[in-house]
């Protein structure tokens, strides 16, 4: 739980979809800045040259003067605008469409910060097991050099026990190693440096008690972060269409104005007096004929609904497989589990009593050898069943929709 809380405050990908969430709501507030009044402003400067002239009654004369100058204040406030429109009603399913992104990084963050962990805890308990082993194979050795120096057996007892003791050395190398990386990889999920030193407790830590799921538990798409995405991404679509359609109304906006007029034709003197005048009105924009370009727009956002039906259809097939899958991988798993700890406890037995045998004669070393290695390796094996039926347990969870991400 300390782990899942770490990574859903730091991973780098949730850190990512937060913004993404963020840059949402601004793009939001973008859209729907429309609605507010849009106040501008604008100047200009005009030196005439050659002053321009008409004519009238046959008469040439000089209009205007030599220096003119203009500072405009205008406001407009959209009435009618499809685009607002589209942008009002769609605020929402943006905002859920976001929400749905970041519930999806986190419900793949806890699986896999999960599965990471109990790779680490495995890892660990087999490092345990290579070390009772070498512990064991050690002081085989040491019996066997001992027979073999007081001349009870020849070398070959000896010279095995140091090939096996030398294998179980190798393969305690090796899964250090391993639990370098795994240590790495659970760093690059908690959204942790390489350099950064992370300690894991495992104790009362029991893999077992983890690993009972209700298997009668009925699949319901709608808890699918994925099938909420592609619903809302259909309602963004069907308003895509309703835009489309609302391109047939006109545009109604309203302005007022405000303008200082300057002119004269010296330039020190040409703000000395000012020539305003301001006006209010309304603007109708009506598109008449465009080529028929909003039909083919309105068609082709209705097959683009059509095709997202199909998307939620094929979702529900994938889903349905991927619950199939997970859940016999489950059970599978979980036979895998319940065998292996029964050959663990059977091979345990057999080889106490193989070594009792074997300190009394009756036993050959190869055997003692045989059954130590099917010890270690039934060990190993219970281990490995138990991880896969933890790491089937999430994702039965996960296909479910009901992996929890409120830790």
């Amino acid at each position: 739980d300390d782990l899942i809380n770490y990574a859903l405050n730091n991973k780098i990908e949730l850190k990512q979809a937060e913004i993404d969430k963020e840059i949402g709501e601004r793009e939001i507030a973008s859209a729907l800045s429309g609605w507010y009044p849009q106040l501008n402003a604008t100047g200009s400067y005009i030196h005439n040259i050659q002053i321009p002239t008409t004519v009238i009654d046959g008469n040439t004369i000089t209009m205007g003067q030599k220096n003119t100058s203009a500072l405009t204040f205008q406001a407009d406030q959209n009435i009618l605008s499809p685009g607002l429109f589209q942008a009002t009603r769609a605020a929402k399913y943006i905002r859920e469409q976001n929400n749905l992104n970041l519930e999806d990084t986190k419900i793949n963050t806890v699986v896999d910060v999960s599965k990471a962990y109990y790779d680490i805890l495995t890892n660990e308990e087999s490092i345990n097991i290579i070390n009772e082993n070498i512990d064991r194979l050690t002081r085989q050795y040491n019996e066997a050099n001992i027979r073999y120096e007081t001349g009870l057996v020849d070398k070959t007892d000896y010279k095995r026990a140091q090939i096996s003791l030398n294998n179980a050395k190798a393969e305690l190398k090796t899964a250090k190693e391993m639990r370098i990386y795994k240590y790495d990889y659970l760093k690059m999920l908690l959204g942790m440096n390489k350099e950064q030193s992370v300690s894991l407790s495992f104790e009362n830590q029991s893999m077992e008690s983890n690993i009972l799921l209700d298997t009668t538990v009925l699949l319901d798409m709608a808890n699918r972060v994925e099938f909420k995405q592609l619903n809302t991404l259909k309602e963004i679509q069907k308003l895509n269409t309703q835009f489309q359609k609302w391109n047939f109304l006109p545009r109604l906006s309203a302005y007022a104005n405000y303008n200082f007029n300057y002119r004269d034709d010296q330039f020190s003197n040409l703000y000395t007096d000012n020539f305003p005048n301001s006006q209010v009105g309304l603007s109708l924009s009506l598109p008449i004929f465009t080529g028929n370009k909003r039909i083919h727009e309105i068609r082709k956002s209705r097959l683009q609904e059509e095709r997202i039906d199909w998307d939620l259809q094929n979702l529900e097939n994938q889903i349905s497989t991927e619950y199939s899958l997970a859940m016999a991988g489950y059970r599978s798993n979980m036979n895998e589990w319940r065998n292996a700890k029964d050959n663990m406890e059977l091979s345990e037995e057999v080889y106490n009593t193989i070594k009792l045998q074997y300190d009394a004669g009756i036993k050959t070393y190869l055997e003692l050898m045989t059954s130590e290695t099917d010890l270690k390796t039934s060990q190993l094996n219970y281990l490995n069943a138990l991880y896969a039926v933890l790491a089937a347990k999430l994702d039965i969870q996960k296909a479910l929709g009901t992996v929890d991400t409120n830790n």
